[in-house]
């Protein structure tokens, strides 16, 4: 009899201990994910970060309760960031993953055309929304305390590849930008920059101008040359590509296909035509890559105060030093327009 009782005793812990095994391999170690993909994106939001987690990863675990259980045993504190989990992952690698691995996502943007794209674009690749990352550049004591404008505050965002956490703030964003702008100017552009006698702000201004005038990466210094010939002399910049902003701008659409400014065009009042105005525009008028940068800080060398798109070479365009010279390129452009139709 003891000896039936005996071995109950130990068949029954026997389960006991199987039952607690299976438990808790379950709990830790059992595959818990609920995606067929090979890998899934996993973000957590700074707000409310603990209940957000956690409706969260319902989303990408087949039993919620147990990784709970987990958690709990863990001590498992909900963190925001863009994780990645993997298909068939335990709840320890989930929470281990969790803790520990908040991975960063390489973010390229060029050629936006304003603040405000730059802004809608940012707003799809980290967590601060459009809105808070115009503030937080338009924020008027940050513009106090670096010297700039509402207007020229768009050139410290450098078109290049970066690498951002998602939970990324929208202060976070823009001081990351003046970091990587003050970076830019190394000592060498620094240099050049004196040498032309324009501050930072004024050569993206101008940048900008010059990105737009030409798409020709090699004709980028001599037309930078002429708007720099022009400043010297303080003549007006006269340049299309600012009277095409003012159009797009007054009418609120930067994708506006303007092939030709016309006389009219030239008389508007804005601190952005450069027909009107002499000096830079007051802030850029798209973002410059680097190339239109350079080009203005290490321009090319020569004495043409004039030009116009060349007919027989596309997105090139002829130099002139002279009004009269100017003219009979002109004359020779615009009857070649002329021939083919082409207006706005």
């Amino acid at each position: 009899m003891l000896k039936r009782v005996l071995l109950a005793t130990i068949l029954l812990i026997t389960l006991l201990c199987g039952g607690f095994v299976i438990h808790f391999y379950r709990v830790f170690f059992a595959p818990n994910t609920a995606f067929e993909t090979p890998s899934q994106e996993v973000l957590i939001p700074t707000e409310n970060t603990k209940v957000a987690a956690y409706d969260t990863i319902t989303q990408y675990v087949a039993s919620i309760g147990r990784f709970k259980q987990a958690a709990a045993r863990k001590g498992y504190a909900p963190a925001p960031g863009r994780f990645v989990f993997d298909y068939g992952m335990s709840n320890n690698e989930l929470i281990n993953r969790l803790r520990s691995d908040n991975r960063p996502s390489k973010i390229t943007f060029n050629n936006q055309k304003t603040l405000m794209h730059l802004a809608g674009y940012m707003a799809t690749k980290i967590e601060a929304d459009s809105t808070s990352i115009m503030q937080s550049f338009l924020d008027d004591d940050f513009l106090k305390e670096y010297g700039f404008t509402a207007e020229n505050v768009f050139s410290i965002c450098l078109p290049n590849t970066y690498e951002f956490f998602w939970n990324t703030s929208a202060k976070q964003f823009r001081n990351r930008m003046l970091l990587e702008f003050n970076r830019f100017w190394t000592d060498k552009r620094e240099s050049a920059r004196k040498t032309i006698g324009l501050s930072r702000t004024e050569v993206i201004s101008l940048a900008a101008v010059v990105q737009r005038e030409s798409y020709r990466k090699d004709e980028r210094p001599a037309v930078a040359r002429v708007y720099l010939n022009r400043l010297h002399k303080r003549m007006r910049l006269q340049a299309d590509p600012t009277v095409i902003y003012v159009l797009q701008r007054k009418a609120n659409n930067y994708d506006l296909d303007i092939r030709r400014v016309l006389y009219e065009d030239l008389k508007i009042r804005s601190p952005y035509n450069t027909y009107r105005n002499r000096g830079v525009p007051p802030g850029p008028i798209t973002m410059p890559d680097v190339s239109a940068i350079d080009a203005v800080l290490f321009p090319s060398k020569h004495q043409y105060l004039y030009f116009v798109a060349d007919p027989d070479r596309s997105g090139y365009h002829q130099f002139a030093k002279t009004l009269s010279q100017h003219n009979k390129n002109k004359k020779r452009y615009t009857t070649w327009l002329r021939s083919r139709n082409i207006y706005r």
